[in-house]
């Protein structure tokens, strides 16, 4: 610990320092852990320093100390923390540059969604990245990160030009098409594998600054008409709209109506990344289609207003479940499983959308990063909400009941969506070619699997 605290800028945080009980929070409220160390680091010396001792103080091997990363501390199963173990969090590292002319962004690993958002909106660009503004840029994108602009522009790692990585043994890399290209292949789908990524440049795209996006709403009991129209009406829509499919209690939020509030209700959540005018005309026969909607949102709105828009409804603290599966078509049956399901919402903190994929998405190569899935038709992202201990085991039971139903047309999973759910499935999420390709990457940059507190992708023997 001396040694570290010597050359260290940043703050070391342990038991019994006054913000350790903040600091060791993170986003989703049924996870509570209790880490030896917390290591908030200021710049890459840091993170080198941390790693390195890291590795002199035990950790990597199956017996040793864990090490957790932490960005935004949005991982779905709380990896961003561990218990008796070391945190390396980069929550400080929040420096974001823009380059207009060149439409490219250099972004440290601790900036969160809405930071990037606000930085590259200033000049009518975006990446495409995520649906709540304070999720990390860091694990979003390793993972492959899937958004409302996905459709026209692709995943957070299809506009990915390069990374700065340190490695196991603390040495610093570039990745890139040009320089260390199995490691930007790996990086691009393969999460926090094979090191620390302390910054990441992007290219950037026209976006806005105002979209036509928000939520257009029916009562649950239309969810299988609606289901089955909107099925037809996606296979010819442009790849400007991206959509999800939601279903939940109507929230008591300031911009649904009171007698509306806590209704069941499913909605499609549209986002046009295109003219305004375009995107009402293609809009329009969802609006026109059977029973009128009981509530229309979407409406011609900052980018960065749409953003922002569902953070009340996934705030720090809450306990979260989350079961997850890609499916290729919403068949029939789809459609009727989740009906069924989604009328047996108890908990008006419980909504799950369907995301629409395809576009951009599916014309990049399969095998041209290590994101998998990428000719997926839906993704489900089955979420079970309750404010604290109450009621929490009731939703994820309903999670595991819907996603236990769609088995039969599972096709695959995406990481980012996965909990601690075992090496099987994280196989699924990349299939067994490029699975076996990551562990050989994994052997040659992380052979300890020190970086192990993630989907944890084991090096190859």
């Amino acid at each position: 610990m001396a040694t570290l605290s010597q050359s260290f800028r940043g703050r070391l945080v342990r038991p019994g320092d006054p913000s350790y009980e903040e600091d060791r929070r993170v986003w989703n409220g049924s996870v509570d852990r209790s880490p030896t160390l917390i290591a908030h680091c200021t710049g890459v010396a840091d993170v080198i320093d941390a790693i390195r001792f890291a590795a002199s103080a035990g950790a990597g091997a199956a017996s040793g100390l864990p090490l957790a990363v932490r960005s935004g501390g949005h991982s779905f199963p709380g990896q961003s923390v561990c218990d008796d173990g070391i945190v390396i969090d980069l929550s400080p590292m929040r420096g974001i540059r823009v380059d207009p002319e060149a439409r490219t962004v250099r972004a440290q690993a601790g900036v969160l969604l809405g930071e990037l958002d606000r930085e590259t909106q200033a000049f009518g660009l975006a990446v495409p990245a995520g649906i709540v503004t304070h999720t990390g840029l860091a694990g979003l994108t390793l993972g492959g990160g899937i958004g409302w602009l996905m459709r026209k522009y692709g995943l957070t790692i299809d506009q990915l030009l390069s990374v700065d990585l340190v490695t196991a043994d603390g040495t610093f890399l570039k990745a890139s098409a040009d320089e260390n290209p199995d490691l930007f292949w790996g990086v691009r789908g393969g999460g926090g594998n094979f090191g620390i990524v302390t910054e990441f440049e992007f290219r950037l795209n026209p976006l806005g600054p105002v979209v036509l996006a928000g939520p257009v709403v029916w009562p649950m009991a239309e969810s299988a008409r609606l289901m089955r129209f909107y099925r037809e009406w996606i296979t010819d829509v442009p790849d400007e709209l991206t959509t999800a499919i939601v279903h939940r209690k109507a929230p008591a939020v300031d911009y649904v109506p009171a007698e509306l509030q806590g209704q069941p209700v499913v909605m499609v959540v549209c986002c046009y990344a295109g003219p305004v005018e375009e995107g009402q005309e293609v809009l329009r026969p969802l609006r026109e289609s059977g029973t009128p909607p009981v509530l229309d949102l979407c409406t011609p709105k900052p980018f960065t207003e749409h953003q922002a828009m569902f953070d009340p409804s996934f705030p720090h603290g809450r306990w979260y479940y989350f079961k997850s599966c890609d499916v290729d078509r919403l068949t029939d049956e789809v459609i009727d499983r989740t009906a069924e399901h989604a009328a047996r919402i108890v908990s008006p903190l419980t909504a799950f959308p369907i995301f629409q994929l395809g576009g951009a998405i599916a014309r990049v190569g399969e095998d041209e990063t290590a994101f998998g899935g990428r000719g997926a038709g839906h993704t489900f992202n089955i979420n079970g909400t309750a404010e604290g201990a109450e009621g929490f085991e009731a939703e994820r039971t309903w999670a595991r009941g819907l996603w236990s139903a769609l088995a039969p047309h599972h096709t695959g999973v995406y990481s980012n969506f996965l909990m601690e759910e075992g090496e099987e499935r994280v196989e699924q999420a990349y299939g067994a070619e490029k699975y076996r390709r990551l562990r050989e990457l994994k052997r040659r940059y992380d052979p300890g699997n020190l970086f192990r507190l993630n989907q944890n992708i084991p090096p190859a023997p």
